[in-house]
C-alpha cells in the first residue's frame, strides 16, 4: 500500500501555513498514464497504483487512512503586480515521500477541486493542460533539466467551463518542494517574522541542508535558492524553453522547473519569443529570463530581509551582495553549456563572441534552433568534410572560425567529439505543433496514441529513432501554434 509511506511534512508548520482540505470526488475517473518508472523510484506500489483503490486516491475519490490533504497558502507578483493572497486554488498537497537515494519528494493532485484559495475558481483542470504539463515536465526531465514530474493523469468523467465545456482531469504532481518564492511573500506581506523564520528553517532542512551548518544560515539559504534558480534558467536557455509566466507564485525555491501552463520550446530562433496569450508586452519572453529570474530573487531577497541581519542597511547590503552572484552563477552554466553544445573545450576570451556571432546568424536566417545544434553535432562537420544538413552557405564564415576554435584546442578525435555533442543536443523536443496535435486527438476522440508515442520518443531526446522524423521537423506555416494558454 504506497499510502504507509506517505507522510505529511508540511503540517509540522504552523496552521496559518496551509488549510487543510479535502479533495472533491469526480463522477467516473480513468486512468490516462501511470509513470510506473517514477513510482517505483519514488518507492510506490505500482501494482496498488494502476489498480482501483490506486485510481480512487489519485481521482481524490479516496483519502487513504493517515494521508492529511493539505492547500498552501503564498502570495506572489503576477505580471509585475502584487497579490498579497493566492495559494493552492486547485491543488492539494498529499504529503512527502523518500526515494530509493533519500530524497524527500511531496506528491500533489492538481485539479482537484476547490480549496479555500480558489477565489472563487471551480478548482479543476482542463484536459489539455494536464497532458501537456505531464508531457513537458517529463520531456524536462528527460533533457537532464531540473523539474517537477508528473506521477500519473487521470480523467474526470465531468466537463469543465473556461470558454467552452472541457473535459476535466486531475494530474498527479511530484516535486522536491512547492514552496514558491511567493510562500515566502505571503509571510513578508503580513510581518510575520516568525512565519518567515519556520517557512526559512523548514525550507533549508528540506532543499539546503548545507545552510543549516553556515555561520548565517539564511544568507547561505538565498544564495543556495540564487544559484539554483540561475543554474535552472540558464539550462532553459540552451534547449529554447520558454516558461511563459514567471510570476514569483510560479518560481520553486527548489530550483525545479514548475507550472507549465503557457510554456513551449522555441522553433525558429527568436529572442522575442512569447507563447502566453496575456503577455502582449513580453514582459517573459525568451530573452528576459535571466533578467525576470534575477527580478524574483529580488523579492524573495526583500522578504527575507529580517533575516539577513539586525540592521535594515546591514540586511541590505548582505541581499545586494548575494544577489550580485546571479549573473556569475548563470553565465557558468549558460557559458559551459553552449561549449559543451558546440564540442569545445577549455575556455577562450573569443568564445562569448563565436557564440554571439551564431545565435544573431541563426536569428537573421530564421533557422531552427533545435536542429540547427543537431546539425553541427557530427563528426564530418566537425572535421569540415561534411556541410551541416539545414544550414544556408552563408554559415561558411562562421563554420571557419568555429572549426578553428575546435583545431586550437588539439585533439583529432572528432567522432568522440561529435558524440559529445549529441548528449547535449537534442534532436526531439515537444514542438508546439505537435503537442497541440496530440492536445485535439485526446479532447475530441479520446484518443491517446500520440499522446503515448510523444512520451515514448521525448523520453530519449538525444538518440535518433527510426522512423520519427516527424518529430524532430519544424512546423510548416501552417501548423504553427503561436501561443498556449494556463487552462485556469
Amino acid at each position: 500500500m504506497p499510502h504507509s509511506s506517505i507522510r505529511q511534512g508540511y503540517a509540522t508548520l504552523p496552521p496559518r501555513f496551509y488549510a487543510r482540505t479535502q479533495p472533491t470526488p469526480v463522477a467516473t475517473p480513468r486512468l490516462i498514464a501511470l509513470n510506473r518508472p517514477l513510482a517505483a523510484e519514488l518507492g510506490l506500489d505500482v501494482g496498488w497504483l494502476a489498480g482501483p483503490q490506486g485510481l480512487a486516491m489519485l481521482a481524490g475519490n479516496q483519502v487513504p487512512q493517515g494521508m492529511d490533504p493539505l492547500a498552501t497558502v503564498y502570495a506572489g507578483h503576477q505580471f509585475g503586480h502584487f497579490s498579497p493572497q493566492l495559494g493552492d486554488g486547485r491543488a492539494l498537497l498529499l504529503g512527502d515521500v523518500t526515494d530509493q537515494h533519500g530524497q524527500v519528494h511531496e506528491i500533489q493532485l492538481k485539479g482537484s477541486g476547490p480549496t479555500p484559495y480558489s477565489r472563487s475558481g471551480d478548482g479543476r483542470a482542463a484536459l489539455g493542460p494536464v497532458l501537456r504539463e505531464y508531457l513537458l515536465s517529463e520531456s524536462m526531465a528527460a533533457l537532464g533539466i531540473a523539474t517537477t514530474r508528473a506521477l500519473a493523469a487521470v480523467e474526470t468523467g465531468e466537463r469543465v467551463y473556461r470558454e467552452t465545456p472541457l473535459p476535466g482531469a486531475i494530474v498527479a504532481r511530484v516535486a522536491r518542494s512547492h514552496i514558491r518564492v511567493g510562500t515566502f511573500q505571503f509571510f513578508a506581506a503580513g510581518q510575520d517574522e516568525a512565519a518567515l523564520r519556520a517557512l526559512a528553517d523548514f525550507a533549508i532542512a528540506r532543499l539546503y541542508p548545507q545552510a543549516a551548518v553556515a555561520e548565517q544560515p539564511y544568507v547561505a539559504l538565498l544564495q543556495g535558492v540564487v544559484a539554483a534558480q540561475a543554474a535552472l534558467v540558464a539550462r532553459w536557455m540552451l534547449v529554447g524553453f520558454i516558461h511563459g509566466v514567471m510570476n514569483t507564485d510560479n518560481m520553486a525555491i527548489s530550483g525545479e522547473t514548475i507550472d507549465y501552463g503557457p510554456c513551449a520550446f522555441m522553433d525558429t530562433y527568436n529572442p522575442a519569443t512569447v507563447f502566453s496569450f496575456i503577455d502582449k508586452r513580453g514582459r517573459y519572453a525568451y530573452t528576459n529570463q535571466p533578467t525576470i529570474a534575477l527580478w524574483n530573487l529580488t523579492r524573495l531577497a526583500e522578504a527575507l530581509l529580517p533575516l539577513l541581519a539586525e540592521e535594515d542597511d546591514q540586511a541590505i547590503a548582505i541581499a545586494q551582495q548575494v544577489l550580485a552572484e546571479f549573473h556569475p552563477h548563470f553565465h557558468t552554466t549558460y557559458f559551459a553549456g553552449m561549449r559543451a553544445k558546440l564540442g569545445l573545450v577549455g575556455e577562450d576570451d573569443a568564445d562569448e563572441a563565436l557564440f554571439k556571432s551564431l545565435l544573431d546568424q541563426m536569428e537573421a536566417e530564421k533557422l531552427d534552433m533545435t536542429n540547427t545544434f543537431r546539425a553541427l553535432s557530427h563528426a564530418g562537420v566537425v572535421r569540415g568534410d561534411v556541410p551541416p544538413t539545414g544550414l544556408p552557405a552563408s554559415f561558411g564564415p562562421w563554420l571557419a572560425q568555429w572549426r578553428a576554435r575546435v583545431v586550437q584546442q588539439g585533439g583529432a578525435d572528432h567522432v568522440a567529439r561529435a558524440h559529445a555533442m549529441q548528449q547535449v543536443n537534442p534532436c526531439y523536443i515537444p514542438r508546439n505543433h505537435k503537442v497541440e496535435a496530440m492536445i485535439q486527438a485526446a479532447i475530441k476522440r479520446q484518443d491517446y496514441a500520440l499522446f503515448e508515442e510523444m512520451l515514448r520518443v521525448l523520453a530519449t531526446p538525444y538518440v535518433e529513432q527510426p522512423d520519427m522524423e516527424d518529430y524532430a521537423t519544424p512546423p510548416q506555416p501552417d501548423e504553427v501554434v503561436p501561443y498556449t494558454y494556463c487552462g485556469t
